[in-house]
Order: C-alpha cells, then structure tokens, then sequence
C-alpha cells in the first residue's frame, strides 16, 4: 500500500476552531504558538485541525474573513515550525456528528451546495498551499443510509476543489462515524490524489468507558486492556450496544493485543492497494477515564498495527476534550505515548 508522505505522526487540535463556543478569546487561547512549537519538538509531522462552518460563516451563509484569517495563521505556525496539516470541515451547516445540531443536510440540495461552495472558497483561499497542506471534507458521516448521497455529494465537491486545484490532497471516510470496515462502500477515488480516510476507537467500551455523552453508558463503569475479548462483548452490549455481535476471529477466552488492529486494518489495506489510494487515520486515542495502564498498553497494540501496515495518522488529541495527550493523566506515560503516534 502507497504510503503518505508527510502525514504518517500526527495530532489534533480538537476543541480549538471545532466543537467549542466560537469566541474570539477561545480562537486566540486555546491553541497558541507555542503549541505548534510543542508538537514540533515532539517529532511528528503534521497536525490536523478541525473547523466548524460557524468560524468562517454566519447563519445565512454569508463568510467571516477574520475566520478564514485563524486557518491562515494555522498555516502559516504549521510552515515555521516545519509541520503539515490537514483542515478538517468538522461541522457543515445543516450537519454535525453530534446529536442536538441542525440537520437536514442529505435531503437538502440547499446546504449541499453550501457546503461544496465553502469547499471552493477554502481552495480559492489555501490550495496554494498544497505542499503542506489537505483537505479533510467531511467529519463522520453517521448513517448508512446517507452512504448514496455521501457518495454524490463528495464527489461533486471533489469535482469543484478540483477546478481550482487540480492536485491538492483530499481525505474522505465512510459513514458510521468513519468506520473502517464502511469504506468499501466510498466510491472509487476520482484520481491519485485521493486518501481514504477512517477514524479508530475500538474496542469502544474499552475506548470509551464512562463517557458521559454515549446513551446507554454507566458513567462509572471502569474496564482494562486486560479483560478478556467475551467481557470485553458483554460490557458493550451493557452500555454501548445491545445488539453488539462480539469479536470475530478472536478467541473469546483471550485478551487484547496487536493482533486485533491487525485483523481490523486488513480488510482496509487490501482495498486501498486494489484501488490505488493510501490509508490515513484521522482519529484514535483512549478517553482519560481510562487511566494511564490502559492507555499506554493500547497505544502500543494499534501503534504496531499502524507501522505494519505503513498507515498514517492523527491522534486524537492534543488538549482537554476527554482524550487530551497534554492532561495531567498521561504526565507518566506522555513520552512513550508520543513515541508512538
């Protein structure tokens, strides 16, 4: 499988210009120069940093030059400190991941096309930039039955970034919060300069244990990468789903190790060689209830599926927003943690 150069060790910046309060003082606070500097110390090559379409429009879909202004200095930090970086459209209006936002964007022709105008304003303004920088479309597409029109509407947009900028990279996932196993349901890439892009969490309960924003989770419910894969079944049909099948192809009376990410990777890695495109993981990472035992143990199991397999990534992330690699959790584990992003 082509690897991606340039993009192979990387973090978010979640909670910055996404999923936040859009003010002026969080744009200004949140993430800083020296954070760019930071992550550059780290070693990695790049940073991906989401956006909402309410920093660069208001509601009517009128566009906020000072919005566009912050993705220019991301650019502009990313190229001092010798970074790349993907800009990822986190939120599009009329579509969030998130339950409670504004909806309606697979039936609607009218925010469709807002959000492949947005796509050309973005080229217009940053492709110039494409020797380090790409564009990530669209963050989580949910449901399976958004897979047709996700297929239609990205493929036009593609069509109109590709006018102004014929070879920018451009990263798109399937549905189900960008699971891996629904990319084979993306169309064929339009040209060589397309990536597959998918997210990783698994396994969830494990992930995820005690999060508060996931319905059926008991927030107190704590779990270990020791646990065996059948316990590690019944938690997910306890708090996360109840029609959770399990594992298969594992042994239920074993317990988590690299193998499991192997196995979830080859599917993936053989479709991207048969349709000529390289695989990127825009989102992994242990949420901060886990405690640092956990976290460095999984770390370790999908950071060796990753450099099996030659695929890039971005942890998921950098400050606060439950996964944080710079909170207080990880102060023991931080260097080995950032060794193997």
């Amino acid at each position: 499988m082509k690897k991606w150069k340039g993009f192979e060790h990387g973090i978010n910046f979640g909670g910055w210009l996404s999923q936040c309060d859009h003010t002026k003082e969080r744009y200004d606070r949140f993430i800083t120069e020296k954070d760019f500097d930071t992550v550059s110390g780290w070693g990695l090559d790049h940073v991906r940093i989401p956006v909402d379409y309410e920093l660069v429009e208001d509601e009517e879909g009128n566009y906020r030059d000072e919005g566009f202004s912050y993705i220019q200095w991301a650019i502009d930090m990313c190229r001092k400190y010798g970074l790349n970086m993907i800009l990822d459209l986190h939120k599009t209006y009329g579509y969030a991941f998130d339950e409670g936002e504004v909806g309606g964007f697979f039936d609607n022709e009218g925010y469709q096309e807002r959000f492949k105008a947005l796509w050309e304003e973005f080229a217009k303004r940053f492709a110039k930039n494409e020797d380090m920088l790409a564009f990530e479309l669209l963050n989580e597409v949910t449901k399976s039955e958004y897979s047709d029109t996700w297929n239609r509407v990205s493929d036009e947009c593609i069509k109109r970034i590709r006018a102004v900028s014929p070879t920018i990279k451009i990263l798109v996932g399937g549905y189900h919060y960008n699971n891996i196993e629904s990319l084979p349901y993306l169309n064929a890439p339009q040209d060589e300069n397309i990536i597959y892009n998918f997210h990783f969490y698994e396994p969830i309960i494990l992930t995820h244990q005690g999060a508060a924003w996931i319905e059926r989770m008991d927030t107190s419910f704590r779990i270990t990468t020791d646990a065996t894969y059948d316990e590690l079944k019944k938690a997910t049909i306890d708090n996360v789903d109840p029609d959770f099948e399990g594992f298969p192809g594992m042994d239920p009376s074993s317990t988590l190790s690299a193998e499991f990410f192997e196995k979830k990777f080859e599917k993936a890695v053989k479709l991207a060689e048969e349709r000529g495109t390289s695989l990127y993981c825009g989102e992994y990472g242990m949420i901060d209830l886990s405690g640092p035992d956990n976290s460095i143990k999984w770390y370790r199991f999908i950071s060796s599926a990753f450099e099996k397999y030659g695929i890039g990534r971005s942890a998921w992330t950098y400050r606060e927003m439950d996964f944080g690699i710079t909170a207080p959790y990880m102060d023991d584990i931080r260097d080995e943690v950032i060794k193997l992003l």
